[in-house]
C-alpha cells in the first residue's frame, strides 16, 4: 500500500462523526484502527471493512474509554497490530438525558462527566506516551461540542473536555506533538434520533442548513496532516456560524 501516511486510531467510531472520520482519514492515507463498545461491534466490523475496500489496513478495538486500562491496552493493542501510532481522535462521547439542569440525576452527570471529560483525558494520555515513545511526533485531537464554547445543559462536561486540550500541548510540544480540539454545532448523526430541535437549529443557522458528518472529518483532516504542524492548543468550532468565537 502506498503513500502510508501513518495510522490513526479512533475512538466513537461505530456511527456518526467517527465514523465519517475513520474513513476520511483512510482515503488520506491513513491505516485506521477504530473503536467503539461492544454493542457496536458489528457497525464497527462493516467499517472496518469499507477502510480496507479503500486499500487501507484497519482493526476493531472494543473498549470503554472511561476505563484507564482498557485505553491503555486498546492503544497497546492499536501499536501491536499496525506497528505505531500517529494520530489519535478522541471522538468518543455520549449525550446526557434531555432534561433541565434541576431535573439531572447524579448519576447520569458522573457517566456524561466520565465518558466525555475522563475518558478525553485517558485517549491523549496514552497516545501521548506511545508517540513519546515513537519520537516522531505526532497528532491528537479530541472532538468537543458547542455545548463546550456556549452554555446548555450538560455544558460543564463538554467545558471539561474542550479545555483538558489546553494543559497537553504545554507538555508533548516540546515533542512535536500538536493536540487540539474540533468544537462541532448541530450534526445531523443518528446521536441525535431525530430531535424536533433539528428544523429549529438549521432556521437559526446563517447558513440554513445542519451539519453533515463529514464537515467535521474535513477538519480532522487538515488537523492530521503536516500542514496544520504549528497549530496546538487550539479548539476550532466548526458550527455554520450558530455561535460566533
Amino acid at each position: 500500500m502506498s503513500n502510508n501516511k501513518g495510522v490513526a486510531l479512533v475512538t466513537g467510531a461505530a456511527q456518526g462523526i467517527g465514523r465519517a472520520i475513520a474513513l476520511r482519514l483512510a482515503e488520506d492515507g491513513f491505516d485506521v484502527a477504530v473503536n467503539d463498545v461492544s454493542s457496536k461491534s458489528e457497525n464497527l466490523d462493516t467499517l472496518v471493512e469499507e477502510i480496507q475496500k479503500k486499500g487501507r489496513a484497519s482493526s476493531k478495538h472494543i473498549a470503554d474509554v472511561s476505563q484507564d486500562q482498557q485505553v491503555q491496552t486498546l492503544v497497546e493493542e492499536v501499536v501491536k497490530n499496525h506497528g505505531s501510532l500517529d494520530v489519535m481522535v478522541a471522538n468518543a462521547a455520549i449525550l446526557g438525558a434531555p432534561v433541565p439542569f434541576i431535573e439531572v440525576t447524579a448519576e447520569d452527570w458522573d457517566q456524561v462527566l466520565a465518558v466525555n471529560a475522563r475518558g478525553a483525558f485517558l485517549c491523549y494520555k496514552y497516545a501521548g506516551i506511545q508517540m513519546i515513545k515513537q519520537g516522531r511526533g505526532g497528532r491528537i485531537i479530541g472532538i468537543s461540542s458547542l455545548a463546550g464554547k456556549q452554555g446548555t445543559e450538560f455544558a460543564l462536561g463538554s467545558h471539561n473536555r474542550a479545555q483538558s486540550v489546553h494543559w497537553p500541548p504545554v507538555e508533548l510540544g516540546a515533542h512535536q506533538i500538536t493536540v487540539n480540539a474540533v468544537a462541532p454545532g448541530v450534526i445531523d448523526t443518528p446521536l441525535l434520533g431525530g430531535s424536533p430541535l433539528l428544523e429549529q437549529m438549521k432556521q437559526a443557522s446563517p447558513l440554513k442548513r445542519l451539519g453533515l458528518p463529514e464537515d467535521i472529518a474535513s477538519l480532522v483532516s487538515f488537523l492530521a496532516s503536516k500542514e496544520s504542524q504549528f497549530i496546538t492548543g487550539q479548539t476550532i468550532s466548526s458550527n455554520g456560524g450558530l455561535f460566533f468565537d
